[in-house]
């Protein structure tokens, strides 16, 4: 995103950029058929219970003034409006958890006064909802979201790894409550006697704990070895909304043997029922325009109810709200942006954010708590579409292939056909080097294997090209950009709506159980969660981390200076964390990430190299390949994913690479000795057989180097190693 602060010029700028793909937005949706309904109804669970647990919240905290109706009707609401007239369709809107506390602590403040009450605290916040979109107006008209590009690593990573600790820690809440009596309820009743209160805990952490260890199990079903292809990628791309009716109907088993209200289950009211809808200003106003047709009049008279003077202090809070909502939008937009998914398509971020104000007031106009860019659904719901592009590609290069080998091609006809095929899968747009690159890793890789057996100009078959490894190991990651998914999962939360008696019959635990998956799914390629797993990495077991794809500050950067690094972001994840533990400061979680780009622009320097910095801290970082230190292992090999969850394993942010080690295909039951080894070696393995940095660590060294140090992964500079340094240890065993 290029930076401006010319009024205007920001939102003209993603205007014109985005029209010029508006069409192929919706044709590329559509022309991936019903394998878009995979996406959509992952990212439509991970976008709704959350919604509903927050309205619940709500409706304790507010007195049933909002409820679970209103927070579903919002997100459905500004999503719809979102993935049809937005800019970034990546982007999932939602009520977030910093609304509800907003929302709470507006309607404490409002109770207590007597010249509002729970009477007009819609009203008032009304108010605050237009204050805000006037302040998100001049926002995005000066151009504030180019900030947004000095947020570096370290601060998005931060961000991710806050919210998936709050994700958490409403799950582990949730299920502590399990135990305890609600509030506002009949202790008397048999299912909140202790010996049943006992009960219903301990069946909520099976209900719980069950969906989140086969949702987590489920979502990595294409690397099984039990089942057909066709059965595993249903599972892998069904298996947690499946998981979740399952473990449901779970809960049902004991029904007839123990009281009613064992399991607890999700509470609010039909949209239908008598109350339901009174707070909703429009459809009172349209009630009573069908009746008098004088509806501006009634509008006016519920606004202007309000006291002038709460009407000004209304900006207070709204500016709280902006502030807010202009973070966790455009951070949200970001992570959704990441250079890893080497989207084709440009950003939006300033446009959004103006879109984003007139949500706001359409919101507050309804009597509805507003919707905003949601973490973690937005990466989410990139990386599932990354697996659906993976797919899609996957699936038109191996026919391609296959084609070829059936012509007797040879292997420059069979890269051309592959190539022509990949283009023309590619949108009309500009296409992007690193997808390009990505081919012709495929190409040079296979040429190579090829040369050394002396076959290059000789018709191709399966011996010299692995159809399924190599296509799958080398094809970049992509991800398909489109606004169909993004409007079907709004239009399904619309649909709970309507749907609430069936919503009314999942446990509450399941929910818990959900949040935890959401905390976990949300952590892999998040390069600080990484660090922090290394930091545990016994000294002795440090060289497994290069026998991966890892990033090069592993190599090129000491230990110490990790380690220094990580604790540091860690302490500041736990300020961060710690703050939204204080009542309605916690809101303000946000300025303590914004404070970061001082800190790492003028404070962090003065503690850490350059050099280090740029590695540990970069928007684009370099990935080291694999280097296994005996790829033949004493005969034993890994299974192959044939086409695992791609997202899960990114690695590479500038290549598209996806993390992945090349495992040969071997027989049932025959058994390669270690002299032919280097027949199915893998082409990027030819010639790294042995690590340099891995022979380093185990005292041993390498046949490439005759000597000398290890090199550089970026400069090809022979340098020592600094991991491990200060582990004497680790080479001695």
């Amino acid at each position: 995103m290029e930076e401006t602060f010319v009024p205007f010029e920001g939102i003209k700028n993603d205007l014109k950029a985005r029209l010029k793909c508006y069409k192929q937005d919706w044709t590329g949706g559509f022309s991936a058929g019903l394998r878009i309904l995979a996406p959509t109804t992952y990212i439509f669970f991970a976008s709704a219970i959350p919604v509903i647990s927050f309205g619940e919240q709500l409706e304790r905290d507010t007195d049933g003034v909002l409820t679970a109706v209103q927070t579903l009707a919002s997100t459905a609401l500004c999503g719809i409006i979102h993935s049809i007239i937005g800019g970034q369709p990546l982007l999932i809107l939602g009520v977030a958890e910093p609304t509800v506390l907003m929302y709470t602590f507006m309607f404490k403040f409002a109770k207590d006064k007597p010249e509002l009450g729970a009477k007009l605290f819609l009203a008032w916040s009304g108010w605050v909802c237009v204050w805000t979109a006037i302040l998100l107006f001049f926002l995005a008209i000066l151009g504030a979201c180019s900030i947004i590009n000095r947020f570096t690593r370290v601060a998005g990573e931060l961000f991710g790894m806050l919210i998936a600790m709050l994700f958490m820690q409403q799950a582990i809440k949730g299920l502590v409550d399990e135990f305890r009596a609600p509030q506002r309820e009949n202790l008397k009743q048999t299912e909140f006697l202790p010996p049943w209160r006992f009960a219903n805990g301990m069946f909520a952490l099976v209900l719980s704990f069950g969906l989140l260890l086969t949702g987590l199990k489920s979502r990595k079903a294409r690397s099984w070895r039990y089942g057909s292809g066709m059965i595993r990628g249903l599972i892998a791309d069904y298996g947690v909304p499946l998981m979740v009716l399952i473990w449901t109907g779970v809960s049902y088993i004991p029904s007839h043997s123990v009281p009613h209200g064992i399991p607890r289950r999700l509470f609010s009211p039909n949209p239908w029922s008598p109350g339901a809808y009174d707070n909703w200003t429009v459809i009172k106003v349209l009630f009573y325009w069908l009746l008098q047709n004088n509806s501006s009049k009634i509008r006016l008279k519920d606004m202007l109810e309000v006291p002038i003077l709460y009407i000004i202090g209304a900006f207070i809070p709204a500016t709280m709200i902006a502030v807010l909502y202009y973070f966790d939008h455009s951070v949200a937009s970001q992570l959704a942006q990441q250079k890893e998914f080497n989207l084709r398509k440009p950003p939006s971020f300033h446009y959004d954010l103006l879109l984003l104000g007139f949500l706001t007031l359409l919101c507050g106009l309804l009597g509805i708590p507003p919707s905003n860019g949601v973490i973690p659904q937005s990466p989410m719901h990139t990386k599932s579409l990354a697996t659906l592009k993976h797919q899609l590609l996957r699936s038109r290069l191996v026919a391609t292939a296959r084609r070829s080998m059936g012509k007797n091609a040879s292997l420059g006809q069979l890269y051309g056909n592959m190539q022509e095929s990949y283009q023309q899968m590619q949108t009309p747009l500009i296409y992007q080097d690193a997808s390009a690159r990505g081919l012709k890793d495929l190409k040079d890789s296979t040429i190579q294997l090829a040369s050394s057996m002396g076959n290059i100009d000789a018709p191709v078959d399966e011996t010299v090209f692995d159809i399924e490894k190599e296509i799958d190991d080398l094809l970049p990651v992509e991800v398909k950009e489109q606004r169909l998914s993004n409007l079907l999962q709004s239009t399904m939360v619309g649909c709970c709506v309507a749907a609430m008696p069936l919503l009314k019959m999942i446990p509450t635990s399941v929910l818990w159980g959900y949040f935890a998956f959401m905390a976990i799914e949300s952590l892999p390629g998040n390069q600080f969660w990484e660090r922090i797993l290394l930091l545990f990495t016994a000294p002795s077991r440090r060289y497994k981390v290069l026998e991966e794809y890892h990033a090069t500050f592993v190599e090129t950067v000491p230990f110490k200076t990790i380690a220094t690094f990580t604790i540091f972001q860690t302490a500041y994840l736990l300020t961060c964390f710690g703050i939204t533990w204080v009542p309605l400061a916690g809101v303000l979680f946000p300025l303590l990430i914004m404070l970061l780009v001082p800190v790492r622009q003028y404070l962090l320097p003065k503690f850490f190299k350059g050099a280090h910095l740029q590695d540990l801290d970069a928007a684009e970082y370099e990935e080291a390949p694999a280097l296994p230190f005996n790829l033949a292992c004493g005969g034993e090999t890994g299974p192959f994913a044939e086409s695992g969850e791609i997202m899960d394993e990114i690695v590479t942010r500038s290549r598209g690479e996806i993390r992945r080690v090349c495992s040969p295909k071997v027989t049932s039951s025959t058994s390669t000795p270690l002299k032919d080894s280097k027949s199915f070696q893998s082409p990027r393995h030819m010639d790294k057989a042995f690590s340099p940095r891995v022979s380093e660590l185990r005292g041993e060294q390498s046949p490439q180097l005759g000597g000398r140090g290890p090199l550089s992964p970026r400069t090809g500079e022979a340098r020592p190693s600094q991991l491990g340094k200060g582990t004497p240890d680790s080479t001695s065993k």
